[in-house]
Parts: C-alpha cells; structure tokens; sequence
C-alpha cells in the first residue's frame, strides 16, 4: 500500500499526506476530515481501509498511527453547514480545516475520492478507493472514523433515542423508526431524507 507514497518519496518529499473524510452518508452528525503525515518507508501492520477494520482494531490502528505519525490534522463541517453548501462541498471544507491545523505543512496530498481539494497549497494526487491503495490515506480513514464514531457515542449520550451508539448516525431501521416517533435533533441533516 506505499506504491503512491513510494514515488513521491522517491522524488524528494518526504512529508506526504493522506487525507479521507467520513460521515458523509449519515443522517446525523457532521463530516469529519483527517490528514495524517507519516515517515518514508514506515509500514504499520493494521492500517488498512477503516471500513474493513472491527472497532478494537481501528483503535489499536490509531494508537500506532498517533504514536507514528509527522502529523495528524482533523477537521468538520457540522450538519448546518451540510446543509447550507451540501455534503459534497461541506466534506471538502472539513478537508481543508484538516489540513489547515497541521504544523508540518505537505509537500503533496493523496486525496482519497474524484475531487481536489480547494485552497490547498501543495500538488494533490487524487486516488478513487484511496483507503484501500494507499498507507496514508488508510491512516486518515482511520482517524477520521474514530473521531466521528467517539463524537457520536457522546451525543448518544445527550440524545439516547436514535441508538447512535451502534449506528453512529447512519441510517438504519431503528434510527428511522426514531425520527418516525421523536422527530429530528438539532444534530440532524435537516436536508436529508430523515423519514
């Protein structure tokens, strides 16, 4: 999973980041972005697609990725914002908050998706299942499922009838029967199809 990564270190740069989003087709909740730098030629054993990844061992994966990394740079765009620019330009902005809290500006971006990412100053490589082709942008996945996942285990918390626990916001029978009985919270995508 380093051919991407490889080429460009092999060109002189040695600070590339992966950077992946989640969240974009939940109904509640924002869209969480994360850009991780990690050092040349490091493999981390784990690091793979978060979506093929069970709980624990996304987990164990972003302790080795914090434990390793250059940098990490995590950022969102909530459900109003969602809802005023879309999902696709809203996920785009959490992008960009990504990468515009890292210290250790990139020397290049692998961009996992179809699309650039606005604004930001280095060359991007924009890799269709870049979490499934690239260490860098698996690590971002990561990270930036985990984060999601513990902010909606919190807002579980605050708004225990969803069952965002389990669903971490996602549509599922059981969230759509609550919407159906409770209506909407403030956390949700108001212009989503929430019934």
């Amino acid at each position: 999973m380093l051919e991407h990564e490889t080429i460009l270190w092999n060109q002189g740069l040695m600070h590339v980041g992966g950077i992946d989003e989640v969240g974009r087709g939940a109904l509640a909740g924002p869209v969480v972005a994360a850009v991780v730098i990690l050092p040349p030629t490091i493999v981390i054993d784990g690091v793979f697609d978060s979506k093929k990844l069970r709980k624990r061992a996304r987990e164990d994966a972003l302790s080795k990725i914090c434990e390793i990394a250059i940098d990490i740079g995590i950022g969102y765009a909530t459900p109003e914002e969602i809802g005023e620019f879309n999902i696709v330009e809203a996920s785009l902005l959490a992008m960009q908050r990504a990468i515009d809290l890292l210290e250790c500006l990139p020397q290049a971006l692998l961009v996992d998706g179809i699309r650039h990412v606005p604004g930001a100053s280095c060359p991007q490589f924009v890799l269709t299942k870049g979490d499934q082709r690239s260490q860098t942008v698996a690590a971002a996945s990561i990270v930036a499922k985990v984060t999601r996942d513990h902010l909606m285990y919190k807002l579980h918390k605050e708004n225990p009838g969803y069952g965002w626990a389990t669903n971490v916001g996602y549509p599922t029978p059981s969230h759509y029967r609550a919407l159906s009985e409770i209506g909407p919270s403030t956390h949700h995508r108001r212009t989503f199809r929430l019934l």
